[in-house]
């Protein structure tokens, strides 16, 4: 939205923070950048420039304001509900890829050249993949300078910085600050953390309802990887570089994480793939808007506004978890994967105790003998085609997945039917209009608000929940008095 002039100032002299992320003002006259929401007085409209992402910015010699930290935005929601070639690249180059392949292997992934993607990028964000890949590694800095005590170097390194000179030289230009500055000026913000636990804030967009969110993650928990303590969703992460720990507390205006990493080059990753899975970058305001619009959703929506869709860190783990709970229990396909893991998971040490394996790679799987599954013979073979062909990398569902081809690629598996498609197009892929009209709890709340249930009633009427089928199957769950729906409470695992 930076071409809209007018839209911008009025968001800008509101400081309406709904629209941080969605576009950056960069003041001519400072030569400094912020988001919109910030809350020092607005610049004359003359010295106002908008642009499309930081990254933008920076390339075009604007500093981040000290103030309102313009780099520590959630992230745009174009990127959550777009399944184009920029939206792709942007989901792959948060996971870290242009910083382990470089823009070589982006372009592989995305099966263009590198010289369209640069192209892509700059027309629509004003900057290429390696101007938004340095804007990340300054952001990761930022965080690691003011939130623990690493060494500068260990925490270049980890930024994912190829010197120390160059981390230097871009935390001096993206904030004005030396390191050392940055970390003075943080000193007194610095919370208090477990060695080698690193403590952070993950902003989102509010409103945001934590109930069926963290409800679903931990209701359908694997034991051994995932866990509810303390009030935190807790789970192990396999990253590019080494293994995790995560803890994620919800909070009135931030998700309270606490990250501990065999390999400190893994955080932005880290951070990005726990964003994913709590859906932060949504944009709450608009989804619930365009649902609204119904009124049978309407009331639904005006009780619990800002649901997020709970998805996954992993999407080949949420792939064989899909299959594992075909035509069962929420119980029933716990027990299963369960026990995939205990047999084949990586074991891992926990520094609080609780977990104790990475939930298995489809490599690991690979070799799994049929018998040992205690399941029909049919979901057996459904089972471990999709594990063959996610192994040999025949099938790969991942950030850069565009979402109608991993549908037909699915379709064209034994076993797969709509919602096993579905539920892994909602939650592994991320797509915000996957539509499950088969489910029995949204063809349960449809009676309950009478609504024909039929798959094909059901689909006519959700045509004008587009793009946002997702979030409307979230608000029809919650009719239902399923754990999935209500934030657990203490002692709950």
């Amino acid at each position: 939205m930076h071409t809209e002039t007018e839209r911008c100032l009025r968001a800008v002299q509101s400081k309406d923070a709904r629209f941080d992320g969605w576009f950056f003002t960069a003041v001519r006259t400072t030569g400094i950048y912020c988001r919109p929401s910030c809350p020092v007085v607005a610049p004359k409209p003359q010295n106002m420039t908008f642009l499309p992402s930081a990254a933008a910015c920076q390339q075009a010699g604007y500093r981040a304001c000290k103030r309102c930290r313009p780099d520590a935005t959630p992230g745009s929601p174009e990127w959550n509900h777009r399944a184009d070639l920029v939206a792709r690249a942007m989901r792959l180059i948060g996971d870290g890829v242009v910083d382990r392949e470089g823009v070589p292997g982006l372009a592989a992934r995305l099966g263009y050249s590198a010289r369209q993607v640069e192209r892509q990028l700059q027309a629509e964000l004003g900057a290429g993949p390696l101007a938004l890949a340095r804007s990340q590694r300054a952001q990761t800095a930022r965080l690691l300078i003011e939130t623990t005590a690493l060494p500068m170097a260990q925490i270049a390194f980890a930024a994912g910085f190829s010197s120390i000179r160059t981390f230097n030289d871009t935390v001096r230009e993206v904030f004005a600050l030396t390191p050392g500055e940055l970390r003075t000026r943080a000193s007194g913000r610095r919370g208090e953390s477990a060695p080698g636990v690193l403590s952070l804030r993950l902003p989102f967009r509010k409103p945001l309802n934590p109930d069926n969110l963290f409800g679903h993650l931990v209701a359908t928990a694997v034991p051994g990887v995932e866990e509810w303590r303390d009030g935190a969703y807790r789970r192990t992460l396999r990253l590019p570089y080494g293994q995790g720990v995560v803890a994620l507390t919800p909070q009135p205006d931030h998700i309270a994480c606490r990250l501990s990493l065999t390999d400190q080059r893994d955080l932005t990753v880290a951070i990005s793939r726990c964003r994913r899975m709590l859906d932060l970058d949504a944009d709450p305001v608009a989804i619930d808007a365009q649902l609204s619009t119904d009124a049978l959703l309407a009331p639904l929506v005006a009780k619990t506004p800002g649901r997020r869709v709970p998805r996954t860190v992993d999407e080949a783990e949420f792939a064989i978890r899909a299959v594992l709970g075909q035509q069962v229990s929420t119980a029933a396909a716990r027990t299963h994967a369960g026990r995939l893991v205990e047999a084949h998971g990586e074991r891992i040490d926990d520094p609080e105790g609780g977990l104790t394996h990475l939930f298995p790679a489809p490599q690991t799987l690979a070799c799994l003998d049929p018998e040992t599954l205690a399941m029909p013979r049919t979901r057996r073979t459904t089972l471990l085609t999709l594990i063959g062909q996610l192994a040999d990398g025949t099938l790969h569902l991942g950030p850069e997945s565009d979402w109608n081809e991993a549908r037909a690629r699915l379709a064209a598996l034994p076993g797969f039917g709509p919602w096993t498609i579905e539920v892994i197009a909602m939650r592994a892929l991320g797509d915000p209009d996957a539509f499950l009209p088969g489910d029995l709890g949204v063809r349960k709340a449809a009676e309950g608000l009478g609504l024909k249930s039929t798959p094909a009633a059901l689909t006519a009427r959700a045509a004008a929940w587009q793009p946002w089928r997702a979030y409307a199957v979230q608000h029809l769950w919650a009719t239902d008095d399923h754990p999935i729906n209500f934030l657990p409470v203490q002692g709950d695992s």
